[in-house]
């Protein structure tokens, strides 16, 4: 099978390219090379065609392409509104046009990276009110140290649940609504056509090679840079935040499983979470990378930012049924590693 793999020399990227070819598939790489993920001095893969997206043609690439897997994307929550016209760009506009050239050159099946944050704080359970999505934390209740969201209806005590991929969009940042406006560029695009698509909706990614020192760096890799710098890890609120971190070796597993089912798939765009099935808090990841490095025993700061996600977990049940996928590192072990494993440090 021939894949055009986009954000080739990303994080991401580089381990779905090493796993398709390990399975005998040829890879297309495409990178745009930018300054902010791959710093100012790159050296480019020469196997790897550098084109922009937003602006570059690159429908000589599709040609002969069985499958797009389209990983290229400006990642992170963004660092405050001001971001909002270069997510818009580079991963709405960006994907836009890559959509098209794949309908000019007969291309109908697209693997697209997708995340858990379309689902924002998710759901909850309230006691009197049932199935509910979180109000908006009030800001008396941050500033008095009360961080767990409250029910909308009577403003009463709520508990997070797992969501599965029917869940409703809650997107709460720059990041967040970019992708699900890629999703659902996507799903017009297999109306139009007559393609398929899944949407991968990763979870928090960390392993070998993730970006250490750009602002749109994850949590994983500011704490072990910060443990690697001598410091302990500043955690916001209470580190009771509760997560699911999944290795890149699992999310490049998935996706090269998807690339290899999409065109059994039914027309239409398809979505699954890509989870390790673990739930994990923020506070329990820093401990486990500040123990595994012998360094300092987090730092619980009471900070808060009032659009941050409290807690998001969700099913991998849909990826295991429509994929057979099921994540192989547990977050324990994967973690530790991740306090030695190299990072991409641009």
């Amino acid at each position: 099978m021939r894949i055009l793999l986009t954000g080739a020399a990303g994080f991401i990227g580089t381990h779905i390219a090493e796993q398709a070819r390990a399975r005998d598939h040829e890879v297309v790489g495409l990178d745009a090379y930018l300054a902010a993920a791959h710093g100012p001095d790159v050296a480019p893969d020469p196997s790897i065609a550098r084109r922009d997206l937003r602006t570059d043609d690159v429908d000589d690439l599709l040609a002969g392409v069985d499958v797009v897997c389209h990983q290229a994307a400006m990642v992170g929550n963004g660092v405050d509104a001001q971001d909002l016209p270069a997510y818009a760009e580079h991963n709405d506009a960006a994907t836009a046009r890559l959509l098209a050239a794949m309908a000019r050159t007969g291309v109908v099946d697209l693997v697209v990276a997708s995340s858990m944050v379309v689902y924002g704080d998710g759901r909850y359970a309230c006691e009197r009110d049932g199935d509910v999505p979180p109000a908006v934390r009030r800001d008396d209740d941050l500033e008095a140290g009360r961080f767990d969201p409250r029910c909308p209806q009577c403003g009463g005590e709520i508990t997070w649940r797992e969501i599965d991929e029917s869940t409703p969009f809650l997107p709460r940042t720059s990041y967040a609504a970019s992708k699900v406006a890629q999703e659902h560029y996507a799903a017009a695009w297999c109306t139009l056509q007559g393609a398929r698509a899944i949407a991968l909706r990763y979870h928090n990614v960390y392993g070998p090679g993730m970006p250490a020192d750009t602002p749109y760096s994850g949590v994983a890799a500011i704490f072990r840079s910060a443990i690697a710098r001598g410091e302990a890890p500043r955690v916001f609120e209470d580190g009771r935040q509760v997560r699911d971190f999944v290795h890149v070796h699992d999310v490049a597993r998935a996706n090269v499983l998807a690339l290899e089912q999409v065109g059994q798939h039914p027309t239409g765009l398809t979505a699954y979470n890509v989870a390790s099935g673990r739930t994990f808090t923020i506070g329990e990841m820093a401990a486990t990378l500040a123990r595994a490095a012998g360094g300092d025993e987090p730092v619980l700061t009471g900070d808060f930012r009032r659009f941050d996600v409290r807690h998001v977990v969700a099913s991998p049940d849909a990826a295991r049924e429509g994929l057979g996928f099921t994540a192989e590192i547990a977050p324990e072990d994967g973690l530790a590693r991740l306090a030695t494993d190299p990072l991409r440090t641009r």
